[in-house]
């Protein structure tokens, strides 16, 4: 009978994990950190017809981070907003007070459900 023993690490870092398998760490904080700083930021959009900030609107649908620059995808409350271009350029230059460089402002053909942002009217 032959003694085999097998290798294993006796401590597991995930992030070590995920470094050494090429994938990304399952979470970076620093750049949760910037993607609520973002979101905290873009509460200054106002939607002028509704009275409430893009965030609580659920408009917001996606933050994407890069080393050199940053997409805000977001939708309106409506396809025809007479608002969008001010929005969408508050959108941008709130979103440039948090990161170094510059943003992208994406609106996407998906259609605004109110009961995404919890209304009922």
């Amino acid at each position: 009978m032959t003694d085999s023993t097998i290798d294993s690490p006796t401590h597991t870092d995930a992030a070590t994990t995920a470094t050494s398998t090429g994938d990304a760490p399952v979470f970076d904080a620093e750049r949760r950190a910037t993607e609520l700083a973002i979101l905290d930021a873009l509460r200054s959009v106002v939607d002028p017809e509704i009275g409430m900030n893009v965030v609580e609107l659920a408009l917001i649908r996606q933050i994407i981070l890069g080393p050199d620059s940053t997409e805000v995808k977001m939708i309106l409350t409506t396809p025809f907003c007479p608002y969008a271009g001010s929005m969408i350029a508050q959108v941008k230059e709130a979103a440039e007070t948090v990161v170094e460089h510059d943003v992208k402002v994406t609106l996407l053909a998906e259609r605004w459900d109110p009961r995404d942002a919890g209304l009922m009217w």
